[in-house]
């Protein structure tokens, strides 16, 4: 059955200007999109792992909710999220630019881009001391990242 209503469109941008507490620390957003932050995740995971599992127990805690209770472990996430990236980029910026543009190009298909990554972790290796651990590798099994390249 139709309808004679004329559809409704609003493009009002809705800004909440209200401030923070004030015993919420304040931070800077990570400000990437999501091929730098897919290309970084697991390096964001090894060095960020204390503050991601302090923000989960919050949000345990709070039986799901805590959107107010949990932001000052979230904001601790999002500053060491951002640190990681920083440092990458002052320390393997072409290794990183490389692997995350190809990761773009392809639809954030990992396997598309074991090439560009294979240096892009050698840097971040050798030059942060940071590890890539994937998990539900089976024991005993090289990770994906450590394989030689079978084909290309």
């Amino acid at each position: 059955m139709a309808t004679n209503r004329e559809p409704i469109f609003t493009h009002a941008v809705l800004v909440d200007n209200t401030p923070m507490p004030d015993h919420i620390p304040k931070v800077q957003e990570v400000g990437a999109s999501s091929a730098p932050l897919t290309s970084t995740a697991f390096f964001i995971g090894d060095r960020c792992k204390p503050y991601n599992e302090d923000y989960m127990l919050c949000k345990h805690e709070a039986k799901g909710r805590g959107e107010l209770e949990c932001l000052k472990e979230g904001r601790r996430v999002t500053r060491c999220a951002a640190s990681v990236i920083a440092d990458i980029n002052k320390h393997c910026l072409s290794e990183f630019r490389t692997h995350w543009k190809c990761l773009q190009n392809n639809n954030l298909e990992l396997w598309h881009c074991r090439a560009e990554e294979k240096p892009f972790n050698s840097c971040v290796f050798e030059k942060l001391k940071l590890q890539k651990v994937i998990p539900d590798t089976p024991k005993g099994e090289t990770p994906i990242h450590l394989r030689p390249a079978t084909f290309k």
